[in-house]
């Protein structure tokens, strides 16, 4: 029996997974424990939940891997640092951090006294590490492989051919030229500065035009190879004093990434205060154009590389679900697989499975295919009437009715009724998704066929930004009568067009340019959520809920005390913890 800790550490998305003989136990993010959206640092609660859930200790590990590798494009990095201008001091001061964050062993006896750790600690470069996330876990034998992101140990893209249990970065695009550093530049002047904004980029490019184009493609120079190059005149990333990107108490942030040369192109940035104009809306399509030519200029050069039909993907620029919905439309390929975190929390999956695949018995190594995202803690029933008894009082001032409804179908019948009706469900059930989607398990849901939904939900709950749409989480097996395809898209990680005569039927998840971001629910993965919209569908004949992460402004909930914060602190209707249903 091996057991294998992947970590995610010091890095936004912190995260621990847990993986034994191959099959994954238990994945979570740091952030879910400590109530900060992309909690950097060292996962220990993360670390404590995995082993409590397989029931060892620290002692039972064989193996320990972590997503990054100091070592990995040292002579680029050498190479840059003496040509670069880049100061000594900065270069020492880096140097430094990652020493104290590699000590791997010290750090685990430091946050989890009393548990010793006698197995060996693995660096595993990162791309490498978002390559294995995404092919390791995937349905297919064989696949290329694709990552993209801002930058991980030096690069920014890696790409390779995943076969059986053999993978490898076979090429790349290495600092100082990213895609991902070119779209976070592009979502901090149209004025959205917060680390991970950029999902609101692609929410507002289609409500603007294309007209900025011809300027992007002045700094970001495709390649007929799939490379590309950015012109550093416009960005800041790679001069003076380097990234600015650092975790401080947690919080992850990053200074600024465009130059002064940039509003010469684009007219002047937007103040985030100030109110969103066309030319903002401009500038987020012709972003997600740019970033799209670029993109699909890389995996059709990869497949020319390759000729496979599946390709998988991973790396933050992954959940551009909006570019991997026009995969099948832009490119040769016929199969894609993009698992439920992309981004840098998934790199612990993938350091996990890459070694895994390197040090696990080989009569024991098999194909795992992860095909939902249901990895996270749970809570028991005992553990969510502890958590309503603590809030009686809160409760009986809310004048709320609490009952327990123990048939399945009812409850599901039940809540169905309440979405109908119009009202605003909360709805915490089984293990805590893995990713940065609500999937069914920690969800909001509402009526998809109300047009108003999206102002109403803004008003009692999320407020956020008007232009950013909510997902419609459909039966597998009606996919193919509303959208414009028949493809399972379990994690929320394409976009695909609604049909044109459905969308009215469904504005509160359609698009202003007719598409949505598709969730398909089967009654295999997640039994309870297939039944509740199966529900909905016999009472109103539409076989989708509108379904938005179980939280406000905080990462989504993970215990059922924080679900009941939610719920009292805003205006939720109704309040569905397992069994029990909690009407205002």
């Amino acid at each position: 029996m091996t057991y294998v800790l992947g970590l995610n550490a010091y890095h936004a998305d912190a995260a621990a997974c847990l993986v034994k003989d191959g099959e994954l136990v238990a994945a979570v993010e740091e952030e879910r424990f400590r109530r900060i959206k992309h909690w950097g640092g060292f996962p220990s609660e993360s670390i404590r939940y995995c082993l409590a859930e397989a029931g060892i200790t620290l002692a039972d590990v064989d193996h320990v891997a972590v997503n990054t590798d100091n070592r990995a494009q040292r002579w680029r990095k050498l190479g840059y640092v003496l040509t670069s201008g880049v100061s000594v001091g900065y270069v020492a001061k880096r140097l430094r951090a990652r020493a104290e964050r590699t000590d791997i062993k010290s750090r685990l006896r430091e946050h989890l006294p009393g548990q010793e750790f006698r197995g060996t600690v693995h660096a595993v470069e990162h791309h490498l590490c978002h390559l294995a996330s995404a092919f390791f876990v995937s349905p297919y034998v064989k696949a290329a492989a694709v990552s993209v992101d801002g930058f991980g140990d030096f690069s920014s893209v890696a790409w390779g051919l995943g076969e059986g249990t053999k993978l490898a970065v076979e090429g790349g695009v290495y600092f100082p030229h990213s895609l991902g550093v070119f779209y976070e530049a592009m979502t901090q002047f149209i004025g959205f500065p917060h680390y991970g904004d950029e999902y609101k980029v692609m929410g507002l490019a289609p409500y603007g035009e294309p007209h900025f184009v011809d300027q992007m493609k002045s700094f970001v120079r495709l390649k007929d190879d799939g490379r590309f190059e950015l012109d550093l005149r416009y960005f800041r990333h790679a001069s003076g004093e380097g990234a600015n990107y650092e975790v401080k108490d947690g919080i992850p942030s990053g200074g600024r990434l465009w130059s002064e040369a940039l509003p010469s192109l684009l007219g002047a940035a937007r103040d985030p205060a100030a109110t969103l104009e066309d030319r903002h809306r401009d500038i987020a399509r012709s972003a997600q154009v740019t970033y799209e030519d670029t993109f699909f200029n890389l995996l059709t050069a990869v497949h020319r590389r390759y000729g496979t039909e599946a390709i998988v993907l991973a790396g933050g620029c992954a959940y551009n679900s909006v570019a991997n919905g026009k995969i099948f439309e832009r490119t040769p390929f016929k199969q894609v697989y993009i698992q439920s975190a992309g981004g840098d929390a998934g790199g612990a999956i993938g350091a996990a499975f890459a070694t895994w695949h390197k040090v696990g018995d080989n009569k024991a190594r098999r194909h795992f295919v992860m095909d939902h995202a249901y990895w996270g803690p749970s809570a028991s029933p005992v553990e969510v009437a502890a958590a309503i008894r603590a809030r009686q009082a809160d409760f009986d001032a809310a004048g709320c009715t609490i009952e327990q409804v123990a048939d399945e179908q009812a409850l599901c019948r039940r809540t169905a009724e309440a979405i109908a009706d119009g009202k605003v469900i909360g709805w915490f059930q089984g293990r805590l998704e893995w990713g940065p989607r609500a999937l069914g398990n920690r969800s909001i849901l509402g009526d998809p066929r109300r047009a108003d939904m999206k102002d109403i939900l803004n008003l009692k709950i999320k407020r956020r930004e008007s232009f950013r749409p909510f997902a419609p989480s459909i039966l597998r097996e009606a996919v193919k009568d509303w959208f414009e395809t028949d493809d399972d898209v379990p994690f929320m990680m394409q976009v695909f067009k609604i049909r044109a005569e459905k969308r009215q039927e469904i504005p509160a998840v359609t698009h202003v340019d007719g598409s949505g971001r598709l969730q398909t629910v089967s009654r295999l993965a997640n039994v309870r959520y297939w039944k509740l919209i199966s529900a909905f569908r016999d009472l109103t004949g539409v076989p989708i809920v509108l379904n938005t992460s179980f939280n406000e402004n905080e990462p989504v909930v993970c215990r059922p005390e924080e679900a009941i914060d939610c719920f009292l602190r805003t205006r939720m209707d109704v309040l569905v913890l397992g069994d029990t249903y909690i009407a205002r």
